[in-house]
């Protein structure tokens, strides 16, 4: 009986482990800070809310609008420059919506409420590997006309101004990992 709880007790510290590494897999940002997903006042207003940021595999993106007025459709380049829902890749109709960034390129998301997008409710975001040393960072563009809280430009993670880099590959590795450990402590448990 005593082998049993020291391979529950091991089994459950290794999924732990994990979780903390998981918890490190990227930063969470919302989209358009206290302003959320709305059609904005100036069309510019997303791409300047980007502008300053570097997104990497793992990051979290959150639209926060109220359900009913907006959506979020991830569409292909060619529909997000002429603000069509042709080649909608997915849509989310429930705010917050929260999409991860789980591959290297670009995303284009816009609003498929007919003249949102139109009317500058778009956004596109370049993700990088977060383990590339020699990504850039883009300077700051200029301020959005709206006013925003001081930590509006930082990832709402709590003490980072970035992603930590380095840790999208362990963390993702240990996202997958992480249903077998749950696997094992349930077959531990129930022998």
């Amino acid at each position: 009986m005593s082998g049993k709880i020291t391979m529950a007790m091991a089994a459950l510290f290794v999924v732990l482990a994990a979780n903390v590494l998981q918890s490190t897999n990227g930063a969470t940002y919302t989209v358009g800070d206290s302003t959320g997903w709305i059609v904005p006042t100036n069309n510019d207003f997303y791409d300047n809310w980007a502008d300053n940021k570097v997104f990497v595999v793992g990051d979290v993106l959150v639209f926060n609008f109220t359900t009913g007025q907006h959506d979020v459709a991830e569409v292909t380049e060619t529909a997000y420059d002429a603000c069509t829902t042709a080649n909608t890749i997915s849509t989310v109709s429930t705010g917050p919506a929260r999409i991860t960034l789980n591959r290297t390129g670009e995303f284009y998301f816009i609003c498929a409420v007919p003249g949102h997008c139109s009317g500058g409710q778009k956004l596109d975001v370049e993700v990088r590997n977060g383990n590339s040393s020699t990504a850039a960072v883009p300077a700051p563009g200029p301020s959005p006309t709206t006013s925003t809280p001081p930590t509006a430009a930082t990832p709402t993670s709590p003490g980072t101004s970035s992603p930590p880099p380095g840790t999208n590959s362990a963390s993702s590795l240990v996202s997958t990992l992480s249903p077998v450990f749950f696997m094992a402590i349930a077959l531990v448990l129930m022998c």
